[in-house]
């Protein structure tokens, strides 16, 4: 058992752990410099228990979703391992590559702005502890995915309800050992990927198209259909927010936050084989980048105007400014992803989880919350943006209709 979580861990972590000294050292930096900034928040334990829980929980299931890992798991299956062996080494590697490469910095900022007692880290150590196997688990039976979501549901609400008793820490305790038990049943093919389902047939067309792969990709990653529907979740519920924030003068901030949608925007890095045909490929920076900016843009518009439409509902006052600011935002973050997928790709990730929660995911909503703060500070920096569209758009429809060289 313990050559085969080394077998996991080098994969995860590096082959001399090269990973994990980086990464603390990045947590020590996030709570020292929140640390001595003074910045105080009181949190509730019963919400510090449900965050740690539901972002551990969160990482673990990308991670065993990542379908990267399943030539690994199919080779490793070959191998003469019993199936406890196999099953807890795989699980043990993966809780704590999500433990501490992420769930890590999410606990650094916690114990920096808030007050902890000894006892509430240890209740903590329990609760990431329970995440992961609470995932395993649950991902373990995902042909019967009901009983995986009725009991995320149940776990949820009691931690919610009675996050702060004493004996919340024991009943986790004590939900993590059924999930051991449940693990104790299962088999490694139960961890394994399996491409194209049962009677799944590919339907032959004779012209490519790129909108075909986009859908299809989208239809094959059911994760990024379901980031997609949490944005548009996100997009119904933040004009009750941001209107009793600061009014009509927050709309841009709501678009800057929807962009925020990085399953979409890292189809070259998750893809080695596609990147290096785009780029080996002749003229496909034309090719495969204008199809792919106006996937984004529709992606994106299709959330702004769900959000246009609630602020509608809940407090009223949308006009024509605000139509073309949505059709702003939504062209140019798809521009300026495309160019950052194209520019600079992510090389460096071990698993898929590290695509979805590189720094390089909040350059761009960064950049448009400036942006946004701009618009709501200067309302004449709109028609600005107004002209910018237009000529973008010109752009666009000039390179769509020109007929390719040669």
């Amino acid at each position: 058992m313990k050559m085969t979580g080394k077998a996991f861990a080098k994969k995860l972590f590096g082959a001399k752990y090269e990973r994990l000294p980086r990464t603390l050292f990045v947590d020590l930096i996030v709570f020292w410099g929140l640390y001595i900034a003074g910045f105080q928040v009181r949190i509730a334990p019963s919400v510090r228990i449900f965050l740690v829980s539901a972002f551990t929980a969160g990482v673990m299931w990308q991670a065993l979703s990542a379908r990267d890992n399943a030539v690994e798991i199919e080779h490793m299956l070959m191998l003469p391992l019993g199936r406890g062996e196999f099953v807890f080494s795989y699980v043990a590697a993966l809780g704590a590559y999500a433990a501490v490469t992420k769930t890590g910095l999410l606990l650094a900022v916690l114990l920096a702005v808030s007050s902890w007692r000894p006892m509430e880290l240890l209740g903590i150590a329990v609760c990431m502890i329970h995440a992961v196997l609470l995932a395993a688990a649950a991902y373990s039976l995902r042909r019967h995915w009901y009983v995986g979501v009725l009991w995320a549901i149940a776990v949820s609400a009691a931690i919610l309800l009675f996050g702060s008793r004493p004996w919340m820490v024991p009943l986790l305790a004590a939900d993590g050992l059924l999930a051991v038990l449940l693990l104790g049943r299962a088999e490694g093919y139960d961890f394994c990927q399996w491409e194209g389902g049962k009677g799944h047939a590919v339907r032959r067309h004779r012209n490519a198209s790129l909108w075909r792969y986009f859908f299809r990709y989208m239809g094959c990653h059911r994760n990024y259909l379901a980031n997609t529907a949490v944005m548009w979740g996100v997009a119904v519920v933040l004009p009750y927010f941001l209107g009793e924030m600061a009014g009509l003068d927050a709309i841009p901030i709501g678009f800057a936050i929807l962009c925020l949608n990085t399953p979409v925007c890292i189809l070259l890095s998750c893809d080695r084989d596609l990147e290096l045909a785009v780029r080996f490929l002749p003229g496909q920076r034309r090719a495969f980048c204008i199809p792919y900016c106006l996937f984004l843009f529709g992606c994106n518009m299709a959330a702004n105007g769900i959000y246009l439409c609630s602020w509608q509902i809940q407090k009223g006052s949308v006009a024509a400014p605000m139509v073309a600011g949505a059709l702003f935002f939504a062209l140019q973050s798809a521009i300026l992803s495309v160019l950052l997928e194209w520019l600079c790709p992510i090389r460096d990730w071990k698993i898929e989880s590290d695509l979805w929660h590189h720094p390089r995911k909040y350059v761009l909503p960064a950049g448009m919350l400036l942006l946004a703060g701009g618009v709501g500070a200067w309302p004449m920096l709109l028609t600005v943006l107004w002209g910018l569209l237009a000529g973008e758009a010109a752009v666009l429809l000039w390179i769509c209709l020109r007929r390719p060289e040669g």
